[in-house]
């Protein structure tokens, strides 16, 4: 037993990210996740019982248990896309605006982090669809040469003032170059 919990303790502290970004998506973005996530369920649902009727009566060759599969793993995205992959995606984005640069993190499985220098960003925007706009969110996207990055679901506020805040910091990285 106290192997198995040294095994966990161990992965728990490698799964720890040493000097992340500091600031958190606004927690409303959960609902707005899981919202997301039952949508796309629905339309996975719809995929998955076209296939089971497609498999059944277009081609009958096929064997009917592989309509039952596509039909059963739509079944189960469900709660997979609603209830955990939301709280999992809250707990590892992270971003920070510095002077210098724009410090992100995001990713479930594979976690990417990106630095966004400020003399490299050529203009910010913010934008929220329907759902994001029920609840107050915005997303914030930053645009350089050669990719752009987004901080998804801050309060609405927060968004223009981090908008803001990186045009003034993006215009006087500009004037030192």
């Amino acid at each position: 037993m106290t192997e198995t919990r040294s095994l966990l303790d161990r992965l728990r502290i490698g799964l720890v990210i040493e000097d992340q970004p500091s600031e958190r998506i606004d927690p409303r973005a959960l609902k707005v996740w899981r919202i997301n996530g039952f949508i796309g369920s629905v339309i996975v649902l719809l995929i998955g019982i076209a296939a089971f009727f497609f498999v059944d009566t277009v081609i009958p060759d096929i064997p009917n248990w592989i309509g039952l599969l596509a039909l059963a793993l739509s079944v189960l995205y469900l709660p997979f896309a609603v209830l955990l992959v939301p709280p999992l995606k809250m707990r590892y984005w992270r971003y920070e605006i510095r002077e210098h640069e724009i410090d992100i993190q995001h990713g479930i499985i594979i976690i990417k982090r990106t630095l966004v220098p400020m003399v490299r960003v050529q203009h910010v925007d913010t934008e929220h669809g329907p759902i994001l706009r029920r609840y107050g969110l915005a997303t914030l996207r930053v645009s350089t040469a050669a990719s752009n990055v987004h901080i998804p679901a801050l309060s609405r506020e927060r968004a223009d003032e981090l908008r803001g805040e990186i045009s003034n910091l993006a215009r006087v990285s500009d004037e030192d170059v």
